[in-house]
């Protein structure tokens, strides 16, 4: 353990951890790197030994109140030898005094709890082939029509911390497509879809309504050519369960959402599709 050197990974190198949880099945977006980059600078970590990566993790803090954790991964050949905790140690030291976040796989949520996650809700990875429909809805407009502080404003009643910086790379990314739904002058519905390593991701998909839901993601899988695609949904939104089964889409994965103490009151009822398993 003591030849293991923890340093930042510079946002060029972010696509280190980002090419690992690609090989684990994890499936990220094709654009990823450039938008996980962008809201903490200091926020990714490789461990190293001769120079050579053996074991990465992420912690980004949104804000002196909030942080979220991903990536944690050890190369295979160096798992248990301790890398693993002096590189978790180092992430969670970079959070400070903040909340921490995670979506924790099934085989990590025991050692998570250890460290004082507790279980909010479990996330579900749906997936499956859809025909992409002939147009859109007429009713549904280009996110990028909709003023930001509207986005902002609505994106604060589902996650815990402003997150300005990453929406705005998000939303604004090559390839990153983004459809948005008013009602009565108020924003209703908006979504983003990115193509990644295999088919497509719909997220974040947040929602007044199911039918609101529904508009988006037509309109967002009219944009593409149909394919595989996966939506990340919230177990304890039945309707969003309700919306992905509707879509023909089969649960292929299973996150638990965790926190290490109180965050604000969110309208889980709201997210229709989450962000990405990786920031929150």
């Amino acid at each position: 353990m003591s030849d293991l050197l923890i340093r930042n990974l510079r946002p060029e190198e972010v696509s280190l951890p980002i090419d690992w949880a690609a090989a684990e099945g994890w499936n990220p977006g094709r654009s990823d790197a450039a938008c996980f980059a962008a809201p903490d600078a200091h926020g990714f970590f490789v461990g190293e030994i001769d120079g050579e990566p053996v074991a990465t993790v992420s912690c980004v803090n949104y804000d002196d109140r909030f942080a979220f954790l991903g990536f944690y991964i050890v190369a295979k050949s160096f798992r248990g030898s301790g890398h693993g905790l002096r590189i978790w140690n180092a992430a969670i030291a970079h959070a400070g005094t903040r909340v921490i976040g995670l979506d924790g796989v099934v085989a990590q949520q025991d050692n998570y709890r250890k460290s004082g996650f507790q279980l909010a809700y479990a996330n579900i990875r749906y997936g499956g082939v859809i025909v992409a429909p002939a147009k859109p809805p007429a009713d549904v407009v280009s996110l990028d029509t909709i003023p930001f502080t509207l986005v902002e404003a609505d994106d604060a009643t589902v996650f815990p911390a402003p997150r300005s910086t990453f929406l705005r790379t998000w939303i604004n990314t090559s390839g990153h497509v983004g459809r948005a739904l008013r009602r009565d002058g108020k924003l209703a519905a908006w979504g983003v879809i990115r193509p990644c390593r295999t088919g497509c991701k719909i997220g974040p998909l947040v929602a007044d309504d199911r039918a609101a839901a529904e508009a988006i993601v037509q309109a967002l899988l009219a944009g593409t050519d149909g394919g595989e695609v996966f939506l990340d949904v919230p177990a304890v939104n039945r309707e969003a369960v309700g919306l992905a089964e509707a879509l023909g889409l089969k649960p292929v994965f299973e996150t638990a959402r965790m926190y290490t103490g109180a965050i604000p009151p969110l309208r889980i009822d709201r997210v229709f599709g989450v962000t990405s398993f990786e920031l929150g």
